[in-house]
């Protein structure tokens, strides 16, 4: 029995041991990828000011202006896709909204 319980110490010891050990190397890790630390790491968006006075910006090292964006929002404004979801909602809504304002409309009228 002696032996036993001296093999489950161990055992635990050494499990205990693993899991310090695996949170020092996940906690190391963690830093590693936010940067700290690492003389190299870039900023994912930069935004700099020109001998002109003019703004420049960069989202993961490509070039952005308001041209490009202004783009971006007049093909989004074209393209007015269909969301399944979000039309369900809106009719599941209305036909509470209407539920609800019959049920007051039906509770006032009887007090009467």
């Amino acid at each position: 029995m002696k032996m036993f319980m001296l093999k489950a110490i161990l055992l635990v010891c050494i499990m205990f041991i693993c899991v310090l050990t695996g949170m020092q190397l996940a906690n190391k890790g963690i830093h590693d990828m936010k940067g700290y630390e690492d003389p190299k790491f870039k900023s994912a968006f930069t935004v700099k000011e020109n001998d002109e006075g003019k703004v420049e910006t960069a989202i993961l090292g490509n070039d952005v202006s308001s041209h490009d964006l202004q783009k971006k929002k007049e093909q989004l404004e074209k393209m007015e896709t269909f969301n399944l979801f979000s039309s369900m909602g809106k009719k599941l809504a209305d036909g509470l909204g209407a539920g609800v304002e019959k049920s007051l409309e039906l509770i006032t009228n009887k007090e009467k």
